[in-house]
Order: structure tokens, then C-alpha cells, then sequence
């Protein structure tokens, strides 16, 4: 199951890109014998800035038909890492080629686009900034691949 990280905003370099440009690597090592990955980062920016609803276009463009769509929303469900490892692999099982994992700007995600989400993830009830919440994904990712293939890295 290819993974689409489907963001608002650039990332630039600095400590950020190098801990999520770190662990999405390990997630494409460890998740491609168990097919998972490859993982990509679609970055969308509105440079007219039309706000949630423009924001919401352009993600509908960069997320792949017939993709899962899995927002990432503060009123979303709270998983923990075993269960987020679950989710993917449920829908790994189930046959879907195409993960797209949607990160709104610093307005979050538009209702409208909220709406039409298979499934909605929380990282909790606080708001964090939406590059941090790259990072703490593909943290996840890694963690839920090293779950799923029996690795040391989690411990719980």
C-alpha cells in the first residue's frame, strides 16, 4: 500500500525535514517486505490564499484516486501505536493500493474535505503545528511498520 502524506505548506530545511526525511526512510526500509510504502510527501500551497477551501482543492488534487483518505484533525480519533499499526494493516489487507495521509494548514482541514475522510486521526485534544505533526507521523509510520513486523523499536 503506497503512502501519500498530502500537506499544506513547505517543508524547508532545518531540524524538521531531517527527523521526517529520517524516519520516512526507515518506514520505506522496514515497510516494503510487508507491503507498506513507499512513502511520499505531496506539498500544496496556496499562494493566492483562499484559505480552507482552496486549501481543500488543491489537497483533492494531490490525493490519488480511489485512496483511503485519513485526515489528520484534532477532533479525530485518538489511537494508540498498536492500534494506529492495526489500521494500516486492515487496510493493507483489504486490498487498498493507495494511503493518503491529509495535513491542513494553520487552519486546519476544510469541513467539507473533513467530511469526505475514511477514517480521522488525533494526535491528541491540543493542536500542534502542522510541520511538527509531519514529523510526529512519520515517527508513526516507522513505529506502526516495526510493529507490524515484530521489531524491537516499540515498547509497551
Amino acid at each position: 500500500m503506497r503512502v501519500h502524506i498530502c500537506a499544506v505548506g513547505r517543508l524547508r530545511a532545518g531540524p524538521e525535514k531531517t527527523l521526517f526525511d529520517d524516519y520516512l526512510t526507515r518506514f520505506d526500509r522496514t515497510g516494503r517486505a510487508l507491503g507498506l510504502g513507499p512513502a511520499r510527501l505531496i506539498e500544496v500551497e496556496d499562494r493566492k490564499g483562499g484559505g480552507m477551501g482552496a486549501e481543500a482543492a488543491l489537497l483533492r488534487r494531490a490525493i490519488p484516486k480511489g485512496a483511503l483518505i485519513c485526515t489528520l484533525d484534532e477532533r479525530g480519533k485518538t489511537l494508540t501505536s498498536p492500534q494506529f499499526s492495526k489500521h494500516l494493516g486492515k487496510w493493507r489487507d483489504a486490498g487498498r493500493g493507495d494511503l493518503a495521509l491529509v495535513i491542513g494548514g494553520a487552519d486546519g482541514i476544510d469541513p467539507g474535505l473533513r467530511a469526505e475522510a475514511d477514517f480521522s486521526l488525533s494526535f491528541g485534544a491540543m493542536v500542534w503545528p502542522h510541520m511538527l505533526v509531519r514529523v510526529m507521523l512519520a515517527e508513526q509510520l516507522y513505529r506502526a511498520a516495526t510493529i507490524l513486523a515484530g521489531g524491537p523499536y516499540h515498547r509497551s
